[in-house]
């Protein structure tokens, strides 16, 4: 004997349909609510300050008088300034930092990658200095450059330089620092591209050796592919990082000597916090944001928008 199965009244749905949407809605407050904090610390130190210092760019403001209107003033004194243009092209030649850092970063992945005894110790090692504060940083490569250090002693025993500091040099000031910020930052982006190699089937590079690749065919036509989007997201970082360049000034030469290595976000910070002038340092920053957006279009371009399949 066979029951049919009783069917449900509408009523009997519609308070079905009803319960669920109460427990939607429940789950979405209590969603939102693990959100909130984050949410408010969010809008508080990032969204209100982008948008009040867009304002300010276009005001006269000191700190002790309300913000004055001023429309474009700020950015013809800022496009006037040849200060401005000496830190930013100095902020643009950073960027040859960018190609040399991902480069070594991905070489660096690919030599601790492989399962070496002893391996986690030389991965450890290549990351320690990112987790070292940029103050303790900075004094150590000042004193290594300094006449007597390290670096200038061993640049004169192989006949390479011998002159005075290589930070009190304006020839070679800029490129001292750009060394310093790219053995600072290898390790951050060979974490990442470790990363992005472990997530690359290896399957598919077994198949191409069964085929008869060589290891630089499988490099070129499986790996590098494959490590594109980890490509974009890095390449965005340190170019970004490279514009906006400051720590690194700050510590090592505060924008000396000569202003041989002084920046275009060091341009904003003397302006705002030396010469008070708060209006002028936000037009600097909203032209150096823009600098930075334009950037990174270009990297999405060159890397395809980090599609591993193009």
């Amino acid at each position: 004997m066979t029951t049919t199965p009783r069917r449900t009244s509408r009523r009997e749905q519609h308070k079905l349909g009803a319960t669920g949407a109460r427990k939607s809605w429940r789950n979405t407050l209590i969603a939102y609510a693990f959100l909130l904090p984050f949410l408010v610390l969010l809008v508080t130190f990032h969204t209100w300050p982008v948008i009040f210092g867009t304002y300010l760019a276009f005001t006269k403001y000191n700190i002790i008088s309300p913000p004055e209107w001023v429309g474009l003033e700020n950015f013809r004194t800022l496009f006037a300034d040849e200060q401005f243009w000496s830190g930013l092209r100095n902020s643009l030649k950073y960027i040859l930092v960018v190609p040399v850092i991902q480069v070594i970063s991905i070489l660096l992945a690919l030599l601790v990658n492989r399962p070496l005894k002893g391996i986690g110790f030389f991965r450890t090692a290549y990351y320690v200095p990112v987790v070292t504060s940029f103050a303790v940083v900075g004094l150590i490569w000042t004193w290594m450059y300094q006449q007597g250090g390290i670096v200038s002693t061993v640049l004169k025993a192989l006949h390479l330089y011998d002159g005075p500091s290589l930070l009190n040099n304006p020839a070679t000031a800029l490129t001292a620092v750009m060394f310093v910020t790219l053995w600072k930052g290898i390790g951050y982006y060979m974490v990442l591209y470790l990363a992005g190699l472990q997530s690359i089937s290896p399957e598919l590079e077994e198949a191409a050796v069964i085929d008869g690749a060589t290891r630089s065919q499988v490099f070129w036509n499986i790996t590098l592919p494959g490590l594109r989007p980890v490509i974009l997201v890095c390449s965005l970082m340190s170019t970004i990082s490279a514009i906006k360049v400051f720590e690194e000034i700050y510590v090592m030469t505060g924008g000396g000597p000569a202003g041989s290595t002084y920046s275009a976000l060091f341009y904003t910070f003397s302006r705002a916090f030396q010469d008070f002038q708060y209006g002028l340092a936000a037009a600097a920053g909203l032209v150096i944001a823009v600098i930075s957006i334009i950037f990174g279009i270009l990297n999405f371009k060159l890397t395809r928008g980090g599609r591993a399949d193009a």
